[in-house]
């Protein structure tokens, strides 16, 4: 049976759905010729199919383009002035004309008696060729070809299609990951709700293994997930499995030197020289003393290996301090003096309780096997541990956490790229408010070392079972190589213009006219574009069963409330402890 059982021959324009005939074609972009009586048929987003072949082939298209042609009684086909249209990127038009984009075809295949539907284009329509708008049955039959396809062992049903309702929408779960993901919209638009939702498919699968950044502490609350927490001045010294302490011996050289090095002092080099000096030796003493011959022959300043920064502190002192034998008596060392603003630094840092997740950590973390619980921490999926990781950054100080997270961005990067191939399993990498430590200028040195760490996860990070999911309200603040490295994108409602055109950069130009939706987009709607999804399309995303604490406040409700007492004591504790607490 067809699946398309359209009027042909002498009757063709008497089909409900007959839109026209093909009067151009470009590539992927076909214009057509529309009566007035069909052109009312049609409207943007629409699907509409045209026949290939006389088998039952049909290419299918989406409309991005209407333009009703008033010809007035003064008007002649050569009237002279009629001008030639001169923009090349346009198609031609000629009365009515309605322009589609080709996103795929639906084939016969005899060997499974079925029809197939695949975003490849083996033809390109005829001139004069009949189009019809899907509608109605056949919409329905269509759209049921696209929810067989995607309901397959890889499905990940994330919401309902605009164009049909009835129609369940999935996405091919190994594509979407596998080729990274941007989730982007404005404030209010439903990201974190869609992140719910994501989340609440995967815990379903027995071996999950994805890690949230969550820098607003806006998933929290999660039945389903395992909770880490970067500790607060009130937590040091707790051995809370629920802590996630990332001890300075974890930073590599580049890190090391950015938090103390102020690389405008006129000493930064001989600052930097020696202090790397001093922390490769005191690695290697302790390597040493765990008879670890074999890292001993390969480690390197970068190795996560422990050390004592007390150590090093008082050797960075003694040179500072260091009075040498000279032919008249004593007299100044090389370093003399050069360290003192970097040893204040260090001191500083040190003992600020906000670092304390850095530099206070408790004793048992600065062995050599503290980094196999740190691995098993992060990404252990079973027995004991969830499958959904949520890791809470809120309280980190603003001008270290790029750093941070680009320590466990690369940390988790690099346990996957040593594991055996037979070993790996993959992990994916939810980056909320991206845009806020992975910019799209370099921004300063810290930004720059979470920066180039991600970066790398982009580029290279498939290879090992590592995948980026980028959260963001702000697409133009978020690097542009990165965002480039997504091949799957889903943008709920976005009004700024920089941002829509940051969207609109990641899509072929085919699709340019389809993300011109993006502003009147609803609450929880989503233009889906990518590898993953069979056609591009618009999405009502599902609600999670359990809603992140994202929601915002509403203010004149607020106002409107009597007998409001909020505890100002309470906030002004919580902001000399620098911890979020309830009571």
């Amino acid at each position: 049976m067809p699946i398309f059982n359209f009027k042909q021959g002498d009757d063709v324009q008497k089909d409900g759905g007959y839109l026209g005939t093909v009067l151009q074609v470009d590539t992927r972009r076909v214009s057509i010729s529309a009566k007035d009586e069909h052109l009312i048929r049609a409207s943007i987003g629409k699907l509409v199919a045209l026949r290939r072949g006389t088998v039952d082939d049909w290419l299918i298209g989406m409309v991005d383009r209407i333009v009703r042609q008033i010809v007035t009684a003064d008007m002649t086909e050569n009237d002279e002035e009629h001008e030639d249209n001169s923009n090349n990127d346009a198609l031609p038009l000629s009365g009515n004309a309605v322009t589609v984009t080709l996103v795929g075809m639906v084939r016969w295949n005899s060997e499974k008696s079925q029809h197939d539907f695949t975003r490849s284009l083996l033809d390109l329509p005829d001139i004069g060729q009949d189009c019809f708008v899907l509608k109605g049955d056949f919409l329905k039959s269509f759209m049921g070809l696209l929810v067989k396809k995607g309901n397959t062992e890889q499905a990940l049903e994330i919401g309902k299609y605009a164009l049909d309702p009835d129609a369940t929408a999935y996405l091919d779960g190994d594509k979407f990951f596998q080729r990274h993901a941007a989730l982007l919209g404005s404030t209010g638009s439903g990201k974190s709700w869609t992140v719910a939702t994501i989340l609440e498919r995967a815990t379903k699968l027995p071996s999950a293994n994805l890690i949230v950044f969550d820098l607003h502490g806006e998933y929290r609350e999660l039945s389903y997930a395992d909770h880490l927490r970067i500790p607060g001045p009130d937590d040091l010294g707790a051995a809370n499995p629920e802590l996630l302490y990332l001890p300075y011996w974890l930073m590599n050289c580049e890190e090391l030197t950015a938090m103390f090095v102020e690389i405008s002092e006129f000493t930064a080099h001989n600052q930097t020289l020696v202090f790397q000096d001093t922390v490769f030796a005191e690695k290697k003493k302790l390597l040493e003393a765990e008879n670890k011959s074999e890292v001993l022959n390969s480690f390197t300043i970068d190795s996560p290996v422990p050390f004592d920064l007390d150590i090093v502190v008082a050797e960075i002192r003694r040179l500072n301090d260091e009075m040498v034998q000279g032919a008249r008596g004593l007299k100044q060392g090389s370093f003399f003096g050069q360290f003192s603003r970097f040893l204040a630094r260090i001191a500083g840092k040190l003992n600020d309780r906000r670092y304390g997740f850095l530099f206070q950590a408790p004793n048992e973390l600065h062995t050599y096997e503290s980094f196999h619980s740190l691995a098993e921490q992060l990404l252990a999926f079973s027995g004991e541990h969830k499958g959904i990781k949520v890791i809470d950054f809120s309280e980190v100080p603003s001008d270290v956490l790029p750093v941070m997270l680009g320590i466990v961005g690369r940390i988790i990067y690099y346990l996957q790229f040593w594991m055996p191939d037979e070993k790996r399993h993959p992990v994916a990498l939810v980056c909320d408010e991206a845009h806020i430590y992975l910019p799209r200028d370099k921004g300063n040195p810290n930004q720059q070392r979470a920066l180039e760490n991600f970066e790398k996860i982009a580029k290279e990070g498939r290879k090992y079972g590592v995948s980026l999911m980028i959260v963001s309200q702000r697409p133009s603040d978020v690097s542009t190589t990165i965002l480039s490295q997504c091949n799957n994108v889903m943008a709920l409602r976005l009004t700024n213009s920089n941002d829509i055109s940051a969207v609109k950069n990641m899509m072929p130009e085919s699709m340019m006219s389809f993300m011109e939706m993006l502003p009147i987009l609803d609450i929880g709607e989503a233009l889906v574009v990518g590898d993953a999804v069979l056609l591009p399309s618009r999405i009502s995303i599902n609600k999670p069963d359990e809603e992140p604490l994202s929601a915002t406040i509403d203010f004149w409700t607020e106002w409107s409330r009597k007998d409001v007492s909020p505890d100002w004591v309470l906030a002004a504790e919580n902001m000399r402890r620098q911890r979020r607490k309830g009571s």
